[in-house]
């Protein structure tokens, strides 16, 4: 049996003001052809589907198409919700959703109410266990969360976890391929820094002795870098489909390609796929930024600059977008200050505005500003009063 396994699709996703949703459709269509050309028996999708619990009609287009594709072809699906889906949308959607032949789950279940699925594929049965994102406040009961302090908090949250994941291979038989799947964060999981860090650490960061080792494979979701993870069977996180932001810059994505067949641990290959606009942050210092912008002129995805500077430059955003219009971020990053021990005590009622922040100026970069420097600052200041008088 070939299973394709992928997640973190992020449709509607925007970066700068920049919609990135025309570049995960591309992605989903050479995944559609990759499905199509191998006869896989079923995709997997861990969640975030979408970026946002209501995404943009046309964020929900490009899903529907993908899922038509697959049924157009005869290939099943099994989805779950994600911490940027909305479980309940989902949850709604799963009747017509299963028109299409795409089983989709929102909201955590045990397996006697919807949580395992049964797939008859060409190649036989699957049995695929699927926990959506488990949330903290869903799992736990308002009492515990008034009660209980984090610790006992985050150890019944596992344990509530780690039951789910226990009563889905209840119906793990030994004559289908059994696989688990989960919108959730492991320990030790190397992160890409573009997750909600508030459901990557803490109560959320599980440890591997929660994950059964009934299945033959288990395909996670949440974390966007493609890595493998320690279990007593095969576990590895798909990663994200394109470089949702710069802290992913440069890396490599694509899907996870299984071959399994009942009774024996799955076989495991990293298919990467092309992104229209791939993600570089570029290093730059202020004396020669032409120079380096110029060999980054015709770069095909987005850029971050990173420009080393002794003292603020007025109109750097300006330059730099006249020789590379694809930078997206541009960031300046300035000499280590030397830390004043002494404090200054600032009277409330002679506060003026200019020279605080001449004085913040000669304490954080040891320089005295260009008058053009305050100029722009004071002009700025008198906007922001008239726009906001105390």
């Amino acid at each position: 049996m070939r299973l394709i396994h992928t997640a973190d699709w992020h449709l509607g996703r925007r970066l700068k003001g920049i919609d990135r949703t025309r570049e995960i459709a591309g992605v989903l269509q050479q995944i559609l052809a990759y499905a199509i050309e191998w006869e896989v028996d079923a995709v997997l999708i861990a969640g975030d589907i979408f970026d946002v619990p209501n995404p943009p009609a046309y964020a929900e287009r490009v899903a529907y198409e993908f899922f038509c594709g697959l049924q157009a072809a005869g290939i099943p699906a099994v989805a779950i919700a994600g911490n940027h889906d909305s479980a309940t949308r989902i949850d709604g959607l799963a009747t017509l959703l299963s028109l299409a032949g795409i089983q989709a789950l929102g909201k955590p279940r045990r397996g006697d109410d919807g949580g395992v699925i049964t797939l008859e594929t060409k190649s036989g049965k699957l049995c695929v266990g699927a926990m959506p994102f488990a949330s903290e406040r869903r799992m736990l009961d308002a009492h515990a969360l008034w009660t209980q302090d984090e610790v006992v908090q985050r150890q019944s949250y596992r344990e509530i976890v780690a039951d789910l994941f226990a009563d889905l291979t209840q119906g793990f038989r030994g004559d289908r391929v059994n696989v688990l799947m989960g919108h959730l964060a492991m320990d030790g999981a190397r992160l890409a820094h573009s997750e909600v860090a508030y459901y990557t650490r803490d109560t959320y960061a599980l440890g591997e002795q929660i994950l059964p080792p009934e299945a033959q494979y288990i395909a996670l979701g949440h974390i966007h870098v493609h890595q493998q993870i320690k279990a007593s069977c095969p576990t590895y996180y798909s990663g994200s489909l394109i470089q949702i932001d710069f802290g992913e810059a440069e890396q490599e994505k694509g899907f996870c390609l299984i071959t399994v067949e009942p009774g024996s641990a799955a076989q495991v290959e990293f298919i990467p796929v092309a992104c229209q606009k791939p993600l570089k942050v570029i290093w730059c210092h202020g004396d020669t930024l032409n120079d380096t912008l110029e060999s980054y002129q015709y770069y095909p995805g987005f850029l971050k600059v990173m420009v080393k500077l002794d003292s603020p430059q007025l109109g750097l955003a300006d330059r730099v977008r006249q020789i590379c219009p694809q930078a997206l971020q541009i960031q300046p990053i300035y000499p280590e200050a030397t830390a004043n021990p002494g404090q200054r005590i600032r009277d409330s009622n002679s506060f003026d505005p200019v020279e605080e922040f001449r004085h913040y100026y000669q304490e954080r970069l040891e320089t005295t500003p260009d008058p053009l420097v305050v100029q722009e600052f004071q002009s700025l200041y008198h906007k922001l009063k008239e726009k906001n008088p105390v």
